[in-house]
């Protein structure tokens, strides 16, 4: 991730967080800075650091973290639960889903204005173009084969026993958000988009039965949420041991009990939206076979393989995906039209709302895989 500095409604009292810190993780240090990561569009994300200096050290030491919080100002029922993302992190600290060590849950508002976590710093790389230029042949498909499997490892996951049985309300998933999600769109709406009437009116008509299958889910899984170890093209050429690895499945906060092809359909959707759109990394349009990168069909054929589930109602998943996201867009514009929003590109993404439900209307007319 890229970072900058920290300004306008994203500055911390470094002074503040530092003293109360102190306290609950062992060894903080007692002076830091802190830079706001970029990219991402929900809850303003930091890199803290020691900001102490010695005369015998050029530069700063100590331990890096990461403090993710809500955003200012008023916000939508349920939005931001930066605590359930905190929750469900330290709940996988075991499992074979590979996530950031957790140290500090902190709901008083008094101390910076959010409620915030703080977790572990990793050290290693996040791909932002899904067609991963800097990579080769070999090292993209490996990417892609790591992806599947921690979508496969959330999945079978035994939530109970991690803890996580009240996380959210078993059956009904689809259901159920395609409710919250409409109730958050008329919150946000600013003019009536007519394909996302189209869509909505479409998802609620084709509601598959529910078939009693509950896992946790993500709610936000694609590349840009995954960290991997480091590896440039020349490494992976010279040394076919030192292809990227997944460390960490981060951004949790749209995480709950739910249905497993939620999540399957959001890592599927990239190969229909245009590289760019709403900045998203899409491969439509990409000769992903010429890249190495799975394909979609294969990446159903992978997890089908890895988790014993059989894909029905395909065209369903994909389109209620691609309205959920548009959905979420449509408030991230709403909030930027009131100040409170993370990024300075915020305020542009409402523009895809549209684009995004034409797309899940050509899926919806041109799909056959039920």
């Amino acid at each position: 991730m890229n970072t900058a500095a920290v300004k306008g409604i994203d500055t911390l009292d470094t002074d503040v967080l530092a003293e109360y810190l102190i306290s609950r993780i062992d060894g903080f240090p007692a002076s830091i800075k802190a830079k706001k990561f970029q990219g991402g569009q929900s809850n303003p994300t930091f890199i803290i650091e020691d900001s102490s200096t010695r005369p015998d050290v050029s530069s700063p030491s100590g331990q890096k973290y990461v403090l993710r919080k809500q955003p200012p100002g008023k916000l939508l029922k349920s939005a931001h639960a930066v605590d359930r993302e905190f929750r469900v992190m330290s709940a996988l600290a075991d499992s074979d889903v590979p996530v950031p060590r957790m140290y500090c849950l902190c709901e008083d508002r008094d101390i910076i204005g959010e409620m915030f976590f703080v977790m572990e710093y990793l050290e290693g790389t996040t791909y932002w173009d899904a067609s991963l230029p800097e990579l080769d042949h070999a090292s993209r498909r490996v990417v892609y084969e790591e992806m599947a499997q921690a979508l496969a490892a959330i999945a079978t996951l035994d939530y109970t026993a991690a803890g996580l049985a009240d996380f959210g309300k078993p059956g009904n998933y689809f259901e159920r958000q395609l409710t919250r999600w409409t109730q958050q769109y008329r919150l946000s709406e600013g003019r009536t988009i007519k394909s996302m009437e189209w869509i909505m009116s479409w998802l609620n008509d084709n509601m598959p039965a529910d078939d009693g299958r509950t896992s946790l889910v993500h709610g936000d899984f694609r590349l840009d949420n995954l960290k991997y170890s480091s590896c440039t093209e020349t490494q992976a050429s010279s040394n076919a041991g030192n292809e990227p690895r997944l460390i960490g499945v981060l951004d949790w906060e749209l995480s709950t009990l739910g249905h497993p092809m939620a999540d399957l359909a959001n890592l599927c959707m990239q190969s229909r939206i245009p590289p760019g759109m709403a900045n998203m990394s899409g491969l439509a349009g990409k000769n992903v076979k010429e890249l190495g990168i799975p394909d979609e069909q294969e990446i159903l054929a992978q997890y089908s393989d890895r988790t014993g589930l059989r894909i029905n109602h395909w065209s369903f998943y994909l389109a209620f995906g691609l309205f959920r996201i548009a959905a979420i867009l449509q408030g991230v514009a709403r909030r930027a039209s009131e100040g409170n929003a993370s990024n300075p590109m915020a305020a542009k993404l409402g523009e895809f709302v549209e684009p995004l439900a034409d797309i899940a209307i050509q899926v919806v007319k041109s799909e056959n895989h039920d």
